[in-house]
């Protein structure tokens, strides 16, 4: 597997901001103390000549370091601790029950900590979670043709008018409204760049970006808007694909995704992205190749904006575009991201 890492400078400044968005990327090495931790590690931040950064917990144990007690760096990043496992168990196998603090403390969970946890991966509380994920299976209902009144006693609630001003409220519409709408699921997904937010509808893959990237939330609702359907967190086939294809990508056992995608935009932005499908793994064009080749020669800039604007990190390889000079240039997900990516398809 390649590691390569960003620049030490930005990899502690990641490290005293606790930015989330490393969280799988590296391993700080704490030489004062003799562990290491996590990016996001609450403890104190040291100073930067007392630190080293490897980019898994293999190599800082090589190197005599023994694991935070408070971080637990050895849990695998992104994905769902051991101690919350039987919780999430239990939600999906019954969606519509209605989780108080209560239940949380008979399980031996603190809500806090519950409540933490989710603010931080999913950006809202457990009991907002529950609530979205009720919904969303509620509309997939619904656009099945169910009736309202058993979809809304189905999903946990205890009167119709109670079900419809929640969906309204969430979705901006009425249930009866949303029998044509569609449905986009949205999920995080672990990788070794960091964890990324991916969403699909049934029809196909329209989002993937890294958590960290701008305006994400804003491209969410955009999305949304222009594909006329509603977002709730969750997950479908695409998605559980989605996720495979991509561990096979990063363990260098995939070059290509064969995922039906979704992509609106511009006239020109969809020509550009469709034409960046066609450049293959492990090679690299210019902004001014991709423009000559589309019979626009001279439009460099607006390739690198429709370019930018992409939706679908890796699987529209908008990392495979350089500078005429064979430098990188921009990339949403940041230019050592771009490096890795380049360098990943090279060695395969």
């Amino acid at each position: 597997m390649l590691n390569t890492l960003p620049s030490e400078n930005e990899m502690y400044r990641a490290l005293v901001d606790k930015d989330a968005s490393y969280e799988g990327v590296f391993i700080v090495g704490v030489r004062s103390t003799g562990i290491f931790c996590r990016p996001t590690c609450s403890a104190r931040k040291p100073k930067r000549e007392n630190v080293e950064f490897f980019p898994a917990a293999r190599e800082a144990l090589a190197s005599g370091y023994r694991p935070c007690k408070r971080c637990r760096p050895l849990e695998p990043a992104g994905e769902v601790p051991l101690w919350l496992r039987g919780l999430l168990a239990g939600v999906e196998e019954d969606p519509s029950r209605r989780w108080r603090d209560r239940d949380l403390r008979d399980l031996g969970l603190d809500p806090g900590r519950v409540r933490r946890w989710f603010n931080r991966e999913h950006d809202m509380t457990f009991h907002a979670y529950l609530r979205a994920r009720r919904l969303g299976l509620a509309l997939g209902r619904i656009r099945q043709g169910d009736d309202l009144a058993g979809t809304a006693f189905g999903h946990g609630y205890e009167s119709d008018s109670g079900f419809r001003e929640a969906f309204e409220k969430y979705f901006g519409a009425t249930p009866g409204r949303s029998r044509e709408k569609g449905l986009m699921h949205v999920t995080r997904v672990t990788s070794p760049l960091g964890p990324l937010v991916a969403g699909a509808t049934d029809e196909g893959v329209c989002l993937l970006e890294f958590t960290d990237r701008r305006m994400l939330e804003k491209q969410i609702e955009t999305l949304g808007r222009r594909l006329k359907c509603a977002v709730a967190p969750g997950s479908n086939k695409l998605l559980d694909r989605l996720q495979t294809q991509l561990a096979e990508y990063f363990d260098g056992q995939r070059r290509e995704f064969d995922l039906p995608i979704l992509a609106p935009g511009t006239e020109f932005q969809e020509v550009v992205w469709e034409e960046l499908r066609k450049i293959p793994p492990g090679w690299a064009r210019s902004y001014r190749e991709l423009a000559e080749s589309l019979g626009r020669p001279g439009a460099q800039r607006a390739v690198g904006r429709a370019n930018g604007d992409n939706r679908i990190a890796i699987i529209i390889p908008c990392h495979r575009v350089v500078r005429g000079d064979g430098t990188l240039g921009g990339y949403g997900g940041g230019v050592w991201r771009k490096q890795f990516l380049l360098d990943l398809e090279r060695t395969k």
